[in-house]
């Protein structure tokens, strides 16, 4: 049995924030045809992806999935539960904003099995949050983990925004000293990322708004790690913080090369064809809401494109998620893709480890703090022909 993950992405939002990429619509029209086109999604690729692997974790992305009426949520748990293997003790999470939830509702979500929740707090500075356009403020954000916590999550993780413009050092230390008071198990700690097509990007391409330069964006980052290791969150990939035996095993599906389906328009999946070794296939569905829905009423399925990952595609996705994350286990990695990789590289790897960027423990390659803070500079190198 293949251990993989499933994903569904919930498109409605209430609002757009100026930073946000994702795919998301402000309406709650077609939500009864999405519900209805999801399941034959789901029930589509059982027939492929049923019988040979157990899934040990569902996600629900978006979007703002907690905007959902508990029952919508409730009905694809169950269309995935009889569609697909799911493991009793599956990490099932659901993406929550302050302010679309009360203990009432956070009470059924866990009901109906979700239990694992992930707040997208961004920010505890009620300026920052205004600048971000949430519809939170520091006190709603606060509220919403206690309120997680008292009817009974005990697996919760916060979502962090840094190097906002005008973030000062302290500034930003306040939110990580407001976090650690809170009980949460999970820090996602981003840096600020200008995504195109956003309207912070319009804002900074106009000039109203100044982005804070790469290396104070590098010296907040170290102030992170710092912080937040020093209260027992271990980092266990470039920008999240786990306490001990909490780190998301949805995420770790992504970084360690695992298979994973996910449902809903704009989503992306994985599966390895060669059962551990090199290749893959990837696809993904159109972004488009009402496209989606009609693709599924006419094929059930609503793939906008495709990709077969060939060996060095591969080779440079393995390398890359193994560095951002737990570390490039090279006797893996050789049963993967050879030997030739790692002997070319291993001049490289050595000045690395001599100068402090990376760790050597038996097979295990890993990132330091000094590493994870030039991690894309060292996979440049080292992916370079």
């Amino acid at each position: 049995m293949k251990d993989s993950a499933l994903y569904i992405h919930i498109p409605f939002c209430d609002h757009k924030c100026i930073y946000c990429d994702f795919y998301s619509i402000i309406t709650s029209d077609n939500v009864s045809s999405f519900l209805s086109a999801l399941k034959k999604e789901i029930k589509h690729y059982s027939k492929q992806f049923s019988e040979d692997r157990i899934f040990s974790s569902i996600f629900f992305g978006g979007g703002t999935p907690s905007l959902m009426e508990t029952e919508f949520i409730g009905e694809i748990i169950n269309s995935l539960k009889e569609n697909y293997k799911i493991a009793d003790d599956a990490e099932i999470t659901l993406e929550t904003n302050p302010g679309t939830v009360d203990k009432k509702k956070l009470k059924e979500f866990r009901k109906i099995g979700i239990n694992r929740i992930s707040i997208g707090i961004q920010s505890f500075d009620n300026e920052d949050l205004k600048f971000l356009t949430r519809i939170h403020d520091e006190q709603t954000a606060i509220q919403t983990v206690w309120n997680a916590n008292e009817i009974g999550f005990e697996n919760i993780n916060i979502d962090l925004i840094s190097n906002l413009p005008k973030q000062t050092k302290e500034k930003w230390e306040k939110n990580l000293i407001k976090a650690v008071e809170l009980p949460i198990k999970h820090i996602s700690a981003y840096s600020l990322i200008l995504e195109r097509g956003t309207i912070l990007n319009k804002m900074v391409l106009d000039g109203k708004v100044t982005i804070q330069d790469d290396d104070y964006d590098a010296e907040l980052y170290e102030l992170t790690i710092d912080f937040l290791e020093g209260h027992n969150f271990i980092q266990y990939e470039v920008s999240n913080f786990a306490k001990q035996g909490f780190e998301c095993r949805h995420n770790n599906a992504y970084w360690h090369y695992k298979d994973y389906l996910s449902f809903g328009p704009s989503s992306h999946s994985f599966v390895d064809l060669l059962d551990g070794k090199a290749g893959g296939k990837r696809w993904w569905n159109f972004s488009s809401l009402k496209k989606y829905i009609s693709e599924i009423e006419k094929n059930e399925f609503a793939i906008a494109g495709s990709e077969i990952i060939n060996n060095e595609m591969a080779l440079n996705e393995y390398v890359m998620l193994a560095l951002r994350s737990n570390g490039l286990d090279l006797k893996d990695f050789g049963k993967r893709f050879g030997e030739n990789w790692i002997n070319q590289k291993h001049e490289y790897l050595k000045k690395l480890s001599k100068q402090d960027f990376i760790l050597t423990d038996g097979n295990l390659y890993r990132l330091t703090k000094k590493g994870y803070a030039i991690c894309d500079e060292i996979l440049a190198n080292l992916l370079q022909s």
